[in-house]
Formats: C-alpha cells, structure tokens, sequence
C-alpha cells in the first residue's frame, strides 16, 4: 500500500509496484482509493498483465447507507428509521464504507498480491482498533461488522503480509505531513515497512546553480528520513517526462534508477 498526501506521487509508485511484480508473472490486483488518481493514464492498457479497480467513496458511501438501512432498518418504525438515516450522514460512515470495501480488496491477497494506492489514512485505520473510543462509537451508531474490521486490523498490523510504502517529496511541508502519517499508524498499530522519496534532483548531473542548490538543500530530509525515519528507502530521481505506460513504469523499479 502507498501512502501520503497528495500530490507526491503515490499513484506512480504503485502503478509502477504492480507493474514489477506483474511482469514476474505474478498475480496482482491494482487497485485505488484516490478520488484524484488517474490509473487509467499512468497504465494505458495493460492486456492483462493485472487487473485494475477503483474504490469510490461516493458510491461506497451510498452503497454502505442503502445495506445499513435494509438490514439494521429491517422493521423500524419511522421514527427509528429516522434517527438511523441521520446517524448514516455521520462524517465517519464514508470511512466505514471505503475500509469495507478495502477489506474485501485485501481478503484477495490469499491468492494474489494487490497493490493498493492511498489506502485508508492513519486516522481511518482507528476505527480498526477495538480498544478505541471512535471504533466503539462507530460499531454502536451503525452496526458495522466487527469481524470485517478485526480482521482487517490483524492483516494491516502484520508486517510479513503487509507492507506499508510511505511516499514523499524531499521537502519540508512533504516529510513533516509524512512524519504525521506515521505517527497515525503507529497509533494504530501499523509499521511502515519504506519510505519513497520521489522527485529528487540528488544524483543528477546538474549544471543550474540554481537547480544544484535545490539539491543541496534536500540533503537535510533525506538523512532525516534515512537515519531517523524509515526502515529502508528508496530516492526516485525527478524525470524529464512522467512515467506513462507500462514500459515507463518499469522502468522505474530499474536499479540504475531507483537507489536503496
């Protein structure tokens, strides 16, 4: 799972995590919860090489709303119907609905590997956590499956099946929102297993002054994040042309590109 705010190049990292493991003859299930992620554009076509999802909020919200009202509302009276419905615009529910449809995304990773882009944040993987007042809150308000989050939680927290990638730029406001995330997670139990700086001027043969400063002052976060942060690393260079296409793609995972 890639995650981090936005902006840093999260749906690349993963379309490019698929594509590798893909062309190993792997089975692999892309997948995104990004309403702003293009998939489709960073792919072009795959012709079968994996298969490719979207999770929508807005539909899994509504999808969620229609199941919890048919089944919890299964012979309210109008008024219980009522407050059921109001409970059901609570901000957390578009939560609950994306995290039901992530588990069932993540069950297939019995058979397959599935890449997931911008999965849930920190803060929505605490509803996983039992022993949390916003779990309890939203188990009791909506009558969502404890087991579907339980088990979610197990897989999540377990490093030998899950690994959680964090994506950043090396800059000030990207590292901190980064560092945040991670603090989340750990709230939650979760290690992150990387970090990937992506978009970095290190390593390049440049001869701007200005660029060469640029790249002198991203020396700072990227020893913070090697020695203080991460676990392991990854710098992806900044590029020309964005990697479209399957081929641009692989080209990533390349090692003279991708320095560890």
């Amino acid at each position: 799972m890639t995650m981090g705010k936005g902006g840093v190049g999260k749906t690349t990292v993963a379309a490019a995590i698929a594509v590798a493991l893909a062309q190993q003859g792997l089975p692999v299930h892309l997948t995104t919860s990004d309403p702003a992620a293009h998939l489709d554009e960073a792919l072009g076509e795959v012709d079968g090489l994996l298969a490719v999802s979207r999770i929508d909020p807005a539909v899994e919200r509504e999808k969620y709303k229609a199941h919890v009202m048919a089944t919890r509302g299964a012979g309210m009276n109008a008024e219980d119907l009522a407050v059921l419905a109001e409970d059901l615009e609570s901000p957390c529910t578009e939560e609950i609905a994306v995290l039901h449809a992530f588990a069932s995304v993540i069950a297939e990773s019995d058979d397959r590997f599935v890449v997931m882009d911008t999965a849930p944040t920190g803060h929505t993987l605490l509803l996983l956590d039992a022993a949390g007042a916003y779990h309890r809150e939203a188990v009791r308000q909506l009558g969502t499956d404890e087991q579907t989050l339980s088990s979610t939680l197990s897989r999540l927290q377990n490093g030998d099946i899950t690994k959680i990638i964090i994506v950043t730029l090396p800059e000030t406001t990207p590292v901190l929102e980064a560092t945040e995330l991670c603090d989340e997670l750990h709230r939650a139990g979760i290690t992150p297993w990387a970090w990937v700086v992506n978009q970095s001027l290190n390593g390049l043969p440049l001869t701007s002054p200005l660029l060469r400063t640029r790249a002198a002052g991203e020396v700072e976060h990227l020893q913070h994040v090697r020695d203080d942060l991460a676990a392991r690393t990854a710098l992806v260079p900044l590029l020309s042309v964005e990697p479209r296409g399957v081929p641009g793609l692989a080209a990533l995972s390349e090692p003279d590109l991708v320095t560890i």
